[in-house]
């Protein structure tokens, strides 16, 4: 099926429509974007410049996705951002363009980015996180697949969060938050296992007592960081998926890892 365009709609020349693609009342489509099959822009929503959106992604009213970064390092070129499938941009969502010529911001699949949400430039996100209304990354962040971050929270730049982690509500996040873990504060620190997201991702009891053992060692007992992971490189566990993920999550953090809290 042909794309639908609204006639109050603005598609510049430059820009491809996939298939059965909706253009709402007043939405724009500008500079070189790819609009995937299926795709919906609603009323007044806008996607630009050197952005692929990939099939079945739906962006509703004010969201600006692709526009310039507003990283004063930008030099000019033609750096861009690159979206999965299936993806959700509430209301006022902005995803920014990456810095540097040839390179990319880049989200994965059936991500759901709530209401004023922000991706900020070269931010790379995997599969299926959830971002709460006014939830922020500041730039070059990187998210693991399934996290879920909390109204209001704020990442800064280059840290990273791994997989199945969460961040609580207006959390400030200034160093890496290792995979399965939930973290609170400001600055945030971590408090506990993702028991309940785990359990809703299929975990058997036996990885969570895997992810509880790795909580125990890295958090609760009184162990320094190089301690810590010491004891877990040496655990029976250690060749286990879970143990593995999160000894090289911390083997790859620049700015550490988040310390623990009560």
């Amino acid at each position: 099926m042909a794309a639908r365009i609204h006639p109050t709609a603005i598609v510049e020349p430059g820009v491809q429509l996939g298939q059965d693609v909706e253009i709402g009342a007043y939405a724009y489509a500008g500079g070189t974007a790819v609009i995937g099959d299926g795709s919906r822009l609603h009323h007044h929503a806008t996607v630009e410049g050197n952005t692929v959106l990939g099939k079945a992604c739906e962006v509703f009213p004010y969201a600006c996705i692709g526009s310039k970064t507003q990283d004063l390092k930008f030099k000019g070129g033609n750096p861009g951002l690159r979206v999965g499938d299936r993806n959700v941009f509430r209301e006022y969502v902005s995803i920014h363009c990456a810095t540097n010529d040839g390179e990319f911001t880049r989200l994965g699949d059936g991500n759901n980015i709530l209401a004023y949400g922000h991706v900020a430039h070269d931010c790379v996100l995997g599969h299926g996180i959830i971002m709460s209304n006014g939830a922020v990354l500041a730039g070059h962040v990187t998210v693991g697949d399934h996290a879920v971050l909390g109204g209001y929270a704020g990442v800064h730049q280059f840290c990273r969060i791994g997989e199945h982690a969460m961040l609580s509500a207006c959390a400030k996040l200034v160093q890496d938050l290792p995979p399965f873990f939930i973290a609170d504060g400001v600055p945030a620190s971590v408090r506990a296992f993702n028991k309940v997201g785990l359990e809703r991702h299929g975990y058997t009891p036996a990885q969570l007592e895997r992810v509880k053992q790795i909580f125990r060692i890295l958090y609760r007992d009184g162990l320094n960081r190089t301690q810590a992971l010491e004891k877990l490189a040496a655990h029976e566990s250690a060749a286990t998926s879970e143990f593995a993920r999160v000894l090289a999550f911390a083997k790859e953090s620049s700015r550490g890892l988040a310390p623990g809290g009560s």
